[in-house]
């Protein structure tokens, strides 16, 4: 049985769309519930991504986008 990540829920719908700010808000989502080391692999992972659906991706893979 696997086990499932926690991820905090992140309000990125309706907001502005480009992917800094989308990554910025998601960073602080998870600073914000004691997830200071997966926001700086989050960021990581974001920045060698190749496109920004891929980065969308990856910031799913963090938080719960609502």
């Amino acid at each position: 049985m696997s086990e499932k990540k926690y991820k905090p829920e992140c309000k990125l719908i309706g907001e502005d769309g480009k992917i800094f700010n989308l990554l910025s808000i998601a960073s602080v989502t998870l600073k914000q519930n004691g997830m200071e080391e997966e926001s700086k692999e989050m960021y990581n992972h974001v920045y060698a991504s190749g496109s920004y659906e891929e980065a969308l991706m990856i910031i799913g893979d963090y938080v719960s986008i609502c």
